[in-house]
């Protein structure tokens, strides 16, 4: 079993503040792997020649800031996406927990995978947007950017090809999830320790032994998504795609015709090597960023550790303990003064 918390020394703007910025950070620094993914998903001819030779025959062709194609919109989506994937994330976790206040890790994956999916869904115009930036040519764009990128698509294409691919990107989340819980149930068994004696080193090793199963099971679903993406008769070579079809089961049978089998793991090495970067940096940013909030709170001494600050209950709220603060204030002032008369 497991216990639902959050640490309520932060305000709910922090913390989002503080999952945005660490989010946006971890984004930029391993965009390139993403573009890369990408490319490899959909068949881009940079891909043929290996990854190291996609990156430079990409940067020769389109210039180094060709790596960061799509990176903002991708910065964009974070913070609605997180946003109503904790608001989802709460009522379902409320919903799946005992009267004790308790929930088991199953219930909690199943939780986080179906809020995951309630803001995929609602965000899922801007991923579309996100792949069509990046198959394109920098240097001969077909979408001057993300706003004429949108105009365009709903102009020429129709409402519904910002929604391509968003049923495999639904059911992805299946074999997601069933990753995700496979290895979780067996981190005590692993480790030889129970879960809440984990260390924040091998609870970041879990997470991305997690992130790493549950990606290579979820790859296929995730490859078709891209090619769905991608692919518009509005584009060039219709978007670099490399098979063509009707929808989600014709792209299944093309690639496998195309590629074979693995073809639907095309872009797996990339995708599985941003794994530890991206939560290194996501982990270390948040912890920093949620340090200085807590600094700022009054509850730690320094941003630089976590040394508590004495004689402040950490219990409270953050505005309780303003409040607090407030009122020993006034109770001092008045002391002062007479003190001075």
């Amino acid at each position: 079993m497991a216990t639902w918390r959050r640490d309520g020394r932060l305000s709910g703007p922090q913390r989002l503040c503080c999952a945005g910025l660490a989010g946006a950070l971890s984004l930029s620094l391993t965009a390139p792997l993403e573009l890369l993914t990408v490319l490899a998903q959909v068949g881009s001819r940079h891909c043929g020649r290996g990854l190291l030779g996609a990156g430079r025959g990409l940067c020769r062709t389109e210039g180094v800031r060709a790596l960061w194609k799509g990176n903002l919109t991708a910065c964009l989506r974070l913070c609605p996406y997180s946003a109503l994937q904790l608001a989802a994330s709460r009522r379902l976790v409320i919903l799946f927990t005992d009267e004790l206040g308790h929930i088991s890790h199953w219930r909690a994956i199943i939780a986080g995978s179906l809020a995951g999916m309630v803001a995929t869904v609602v965000t899922y115009p801007t991923d579309v947007i996100k792949t069509r930036l990046i198959v394109q040519n920098r240097l001969e764009p077909s979408y001057e950017g993300i706003l004429h990128a949108f105009y365009k698509i709903y102009h020429q294409e129709g409402l519904l090809a910002l929604y391509r691919g968003v049923t495999p990107a639904i059911l992805g989340a299946v074999p997601f999830s069933v990753g995700s819980f496979f290895v979780y149930i067996n981190l005590d068994k692993i480790w030889r320790e129970p879960i809440v004696c984990f260390t924040p080193l091998q609870n970041f090793i879990n997470g991305c032994v997690a992130a790493a199963v549950a990606q290579t099971l979820s790859f296929p679903f995730e490859t078709v998504k891209r090619k769905m993406q991608a692919q518009s008769p509005c584009l060039p070579h219709c978007g670099t795609v490399d098979a063509h079809f009707t929808g989600m089961a014709d792209c299944f049978r093309q690639t496998v015709k195309n590629r074979g089998v693995l073809g639907l793991w095309s872009g797996l090495t990339p995708s599985l090597l941003k794994i530890v970067p991206y939560f290194g940096v996501m982990f270390s940013t948040f912890e920093f960023c949620k340090r200085v909030c807590l600094y700022r709170n009054g509850y730690i001494e320094s941003p630089l550790s976590y040394k508590l600050t004495p004689g402040v209950d950490q219990s409270l709220l953050p505005q309780e303990l303003r409040e607090l603060k407030r009122l020993r204030r006034e109770n001092f002032e008045p002391r002062k003064s007479a003190l001075e008369n």
